[in-house]
């Protein structure tokens, strides 16, 4: 591999190569999307300990498990088979269809699966699509072009879903507080 003079990551957020796919993915995402849930509900929503919603923090793990793991893990794969490659300007063209083209989606669908997991109707739940989405978008714009760039330049493709995932954390705290604020 390539040195890059960057630190290495902590043990404990390093995947093995064969299971970094389907269930450490997994098992990282669905951590981390409860974490930015709790991390939403006691820090940004203030609800204390006796207003937290635990039934919230395990649908937003749920989420995190079934959906984000597996989508983002394949998704990345997907995209180093589009765009072989480790330059700049492959890094770059790999966001650009990242934040161009998957991220739309992505974030529509998890929108969407968190209204239908809150309960809403299939016309709540559009209505409230409309109202979010746009904003969650934006939103995403600011944060992920410059930090997809560095991913797909200096993390093999093994470890994406890991380091995303890290920086995901203040992300996951933000769609929780979107995706539940009713």
């Amino acid at each position: 591999g390539r040195t890059t003079g960057l630190p290495r990551a902590p043990q404990c957020l390093v995947l093995p190569r064969r299971a970094a796919g389907v269930s450490a993915g997994r098992a990282v995402a669905g951590a981390l999307m409860g974490a930015g849930d709790v991390i939403a509900q006691q820090l940004v929503e203030r609800r204390g300990l006796r207003g937290h919603q635990g039934r919230r923090t395990a649908k937003m793990t749920a989420i995190g498990f079934c959906f984000v793991g597996p989508v983002l893990g394949s998704w990345y794969k997907v995209l180093d088979r589009l765009i072989p490659g480790a330059t700049k300007a492959v890094a770059v063209k790999k966001m650009v269809l990242d934040q161009g083209g998957f991220a739309p989606c992505f974030l529509g669908c998890f929108l969407a699966i968190a209204g239908a997991l809150n309960g809403l109707s299939v016309r709540e739940n559009w209505s409230k699509l409309q109202q979010d989405y746009a904003d969650a978008l934006l939103t995403n714009y600011c944060i992920w072009p410059p930090v997809q760039i560095a991913n797909f330049y200096f993390v093999p493709l093994h470890h994406r879903l890991a380091v995303v995932q890290c920086v995901a954390i203040v992300w996951n705290c933000y769609l929780s507080w979107k995706a539940n604020r009713m």
